[in-house]
């Protein structure tokens, strides 16, 4: 987490930024003011950056991005840096270029633009979907999540039952092995997955709307914006915002696993009240901290 705080500077606090590793691949999610302090504070290394996704254009959000991507550059960054974003992010970074045409590396911006949740990113192990949020400008959410791995044989299962390659390939697969004899060695027997595909969703500034349970259902760890107490929800309605008691609900209908929030009004210093009203719905919540570090 390197930063946790809204719109209004506070003590402590940067403004959203997370960096994601997802098998030592590094994602940057939303580049508020602070967010490179934030990666010098905890060991985040700004190079390996591999992809930056914002959500929208509000200052909160990008205001880091410009001098992320100067100090890229002073680094000797050669290697080009993929920006997702809103189209109305893209008129930000051509700025930017028309007086750093000595960059030593591109960008590439990938305009999101979508009404319903959309693929932008495919690996052979990981998924990047888009979907939007409500928000008054275009916002958009991000779920990174990894596909499902494919089957490993057991070693000792290949002398234990004399495997051939045709059968070993059977197995990784997925399907049973089933021999001229009518015999079978069953796939839950002689091979494993190595994991069982995680998924992270990030959802920065939204009201709750229809449809975000589909949209977030299983996710095993959610972050989501909770910038109110439930106190002002009058406040969240009328600015687009969510608060702790509807966060918590939407986690316990999705079946997410874990809730992170974040995003905290200004009003509001002490982030344990946050936590405190969300578990009294969703006990699996952890109320960040800037330079927290979350296992998924």
């Amino acid at each position: 987490m390197l930063g946790t705080a809204s719109a209004m500077p506070v003590r402590d606090r940067n403004q959203s930024a997370q960096a994601l590793n997802v098998h030592g691949r590094l994602f940057l999610v939303d580049c508020g003011e602070g967010a490179q302090r934030g990666m010098v504070s905890y060991g985040v290394s700004m190079q390996k950056v591999d992809s930056v996704f914002i959500s929208h254009i509000h200052g909160d959000h990008i205001y880091g991005l410009q001098g992320l991507m100067s100090t890229l550059g002073m680094g000797g960054r050669t290697v080009p840096l993929h920006i997702y974003g809103p189209q109305n992010l893209h008129p930000h970074i051509k700025f930017f270029l028309s007086y750093n045409e000595w960059l030593p590396y591109e960008i590439v911006f990938h305009k999101v633009d979508t009404q319903f949740p959309e693929v932008l990113l495919e690996t052979k192990s990981l998924r990047v979907t888009a979907f939007p949020l409500m928000h008054g400008v275009e916002t958009y959410g991000y779920i990174f999540a990894e596909k499902e791995p494919q089957w490993n044989v057991h070693k000792e299962c290949i002398e234990q039952y004399g495997l051939t390659l045709t059968e070993i390939g059977t197995l990784k697969r997925g399907e049973d092995v089933v021999r001229e004899d009518g015999s079978v060695i069953p796939l839950e027997v002689a091979a494993y997955k190595r994991f069982s595909p995680r998924s992270y969703a990030y959802v920065s500034d939204t009201a709750v709307f229809p449809g975000e349970v589909e949209v977030l259902q299983g996710v095993t760890v959610l972050y989501h914006e909770a910038t109110f107490l439930n106190e002002h929800v009058d406040k969240a309605s009328a600015r687009l915002h969510s608060t702790t008691l509807q966060v918590a609900q939407l986690a316990h209908d999705a079946g997410v696993q874990k809730l992170i929030i974040g995003h905290y009004s200004s009003r509001n210093t002490d982030h344990l009240l946050y936590q405190e009203e969300c578990r009294s719905i969703f006990p699996e919540t952890y109320a960040a901290e800037d330079g927290d570090v979350f296992e998924i």
